[in-house]
C-alpha cells in the first residue's frame, strides 16, 4: 500500500490497475484515504464538522461514487462532512446568502464561475490546485481560467459537464444528414429537415442555467459575437450578433413547441420519451436512455456543435468549480478534502461511475477507460479542449459571472425568437442590462 501511495498516478498506467480502482470496496477506500490522510500536507482540524453545498445529480451512479468517497474521507480522518443538495438553479442564490453571512457553509460545489461572484470571500486555493497540477499531469487552459483571478486559485474546477449535441441517428439520416454537420449552414438544414420529417430537436431558451446558456453562448460566439471584448468592454451591440439573433431564431421556428420555459430537465424527460429527436444536453439522456428506453440509446450518438463562421469551435460547458469560503473554521479540512477526491484513487472510479456526464479539466484523467470503452462517450472527452469561461474572449470577473447568473445573453436570444423584442431593441437591452454588470 505504502508503494502504491507513493505514486498514485500509477492508477492511470494500466487497464487492469484502472478496473481495480473502479470496483475498489469502501473498506479499501477507506484503507487508501487513512494512508493517504497521514502523508498530506494538509492536516484536518480535530472534530471538524464541514457543510458542503453541491447540486442534485443527474447521474445515481455519481452521487453514490461521490459520497463513497465522502464517507471514506470522515472515517480515515474523524471529521463530518455533511453534504446538502440543491437544483442547478438554486445553488447560487444560496451559495450567495453565505458569502453575505459569513455562515451556514464552508464550501460550495457550484456552477460556471460561481467563486468570481465573491471573490473576497474565498479562500486562497494555490497550493491545493499546484499540488493537484503536478500530480495529476497539468491544468487545461480552461480549468485554469475557471479557477484563476489575478494569479491565484480562488476555487478548484472539479469537473464539467458537456454540452454537447444529443442526437437520434435514424431521425438525422432521414432528414438527409449521413453524418452529423460540421458546419452552421449544414446545421440549420438538420434541424429544419428533422422538423419536416416529424422528428423535431429542440433547446431551451428558458431560464435554464446549463442547457440555455451553454447552446447560446455558442450560437453567439460562433457568428463572431460576444458580450465583452478582451478588455470586458461590452460590445454584444454588433452586426455579428445580429446575426447570432436571425440563426438562432431560423432555428428555434423548428423546435419542437415549448423551449422558451424549459429547464434543465425539461429536453432529458422529453428525449428519453420520445417526442424531442435532438437537444445540448449533457451524457445523462443516454445513461437515462440506457437504463428506461434502451430502444432510444441504441439510435443515439453525440457531437460537439458546429465550427464557427471562422471555422474554430468554441463552447461554453457546465463548469463545476469547488470553493472554500475564507470563513470557515475549518480550511486544512476544506483543502484536504478537496485535494483528495480529485486524486487518481478517487476521481478515476467517479468519473467512470458519471458515464461521461463529468469531464475532467486535469489532463491525466485523459487516458481513463471511460472515454473509449463506449464511443458514443467518446466526445465529452475533449470538453476541457473547446470550453470556454462565461466571460469568452474577455477575463473572467465577479461582472462576468454576475452577468451568466443573471442570463443577459439567454434573454436576448429569448426575446428576440418569441417576439417580444425585435433585433436592434434585443441587442439594445441586454447591451444595458450589462453595462449595468460592467460599470
Amino acid at each position: 500500500m505504502a508503494d502504491f501511495l507513493t505514486d498514485r498516478r500509477s492508477l492511470l498506467k494500466g487497464a487492469t490497475m484502472l478496473a481495480a480502482a473502479a470496483t475498489m470496496s469502501s473498506e479499501e477506500l477507506f484503507n487508501m484515504a487513512k494512508a493517504w490522510a497521514q502523508t498530506s500536507q494538509w492536516k484536518p482540524e480535530a472534530g471538524a464538522k464541514v457543510n458542503l453545498l453541491r447540486w442534485k445529480r443527474f447521474v445515481e451512479a455519481e452521487d453514490v461514487a461521490f459520497m463513497k468517497i465522502v464517507d471514506a474521507f470522515q472515517k480515515a480522518n474523524n471529521v463530518t462532512i455533511n453534504v446538502s443538495n440543491e437544483s442547478y438553479d438554486d445553488i447560487q442564490p444560496k451559495a450567495s446568502v453565505a458569502a453575505n453571512t459569513g455562515q451556514g457553509l464552508d464550501m460550495v460545489w457550484g456552477l460556471y464561475s460561481l467563486p468570481f461572484l465573491f471573490p473576497n470571500k474565498c479562500t486562497d486555493m494555490t497550493d491545493v490546485a499546484d499540488y493537484l497540477g503536478k500530480t495529476c499531469g497539468g491544468w487545461t487552459d480552461s480549468g485554469k481560467a475557471y479557477g484563476m483571478l489575478n494569479g491565484k486559485w480562488i476555487g478548484i474546477p472539479v469537473a464539467a459537464t458537456g454540452g454537447l449535441v444529443n442526437y437520434r441517428i435514424s431521425a438525422m439520416e432521414k432528414a438527409g444528414h449521413k453524418e452529423f454537420p460540421k458546419d452552421l449552414a449544414g446545421f440549420a438544414d438538420l434541424i429544419k429537415g428533422m422538423n419536416k420529417n416529424g422528428t423535431p430537436g429542440g433547446m431551451a431558451l428558458g431560464h435554464a442555467s446549463g442547457d440555455a446558456n451553454g447552446w447560446l453562448h455558442w450560437a453567439l460566439w460562433a457568428h463572431g459575437g460576444n458580450l465583452i471584448d478582451k478588455d470586458n468592454k461590452v460590445i454584444i451591440n454588433s452586426p455579428e450578433t445580429a446575426k447570432a439573433l436571425e440563426y438562432v431564431k431560423g432555428l428555434y421556428e423548428n423546435f419542437v413547441p415549448g423551449t422558451a420555459s424549459w429547464n434543465d430537465s425539461s429536453n432529458n424527460k422529453a428525449f428519453v420519451g420520445g417526442q424531442l429527436y435532438l437537444t445540448v444536453n449533457g451524457i445523462s439522456i443516454y445513461v437515462a436512455a440506457k437504463k428506461d428506453n434502451p430502444q432510444v440509446a441504441e439510435d443515439m450518438n453525440h457531437a460537439h456543435l458546429p465550427a464557427g463562421i471562422d471555422g474554430k469551435t468554441r463552447e461554453l460547458h457546465l463548469g463545476f468549480p469547488i470553493l472554500v469560503y475564507n470563513f470557515t473554521k475549518f480550511p486544512q479540512t476544506c483543502k484536504a478534502f478537496t485535494a483528495f477526491m480529485l486524486e487518481p484513487a478517487q476521481f478515476n472510479p467517479w468519473i467512470e461511475a458519471a458515464q461521461g456526464y463529468l469531464s475532467h479539466f486535469l489532463k491525466v484523467y485523459d487516458a481513463n477507460p471511460v472515454w473509449t470503452a463506449d464511443p458514443k462517450t467518446t466526445p465529452y472527452r475533449s470538453v476541457a479542449a473547446t470550453a470556454s469561461t462565461p466571460a469568452g474572449m474577455g477575463q473572467m470577473s465577479e461582472a462576468a459571472a454576475a452577468a451568466i447568473a443573471d442570463f443577459v445573453v439567454v434573454d436576448m436570444f429569448a426575446n428576440y425568437c418569441t417576439g417580444r423584442e425585435d433585433v436592434k431593441t434585443a441587442m439594445a437591452s441586454a447591451e444595458r442590462s450589462a453595462k449595468r454588470i460592467f460599470r
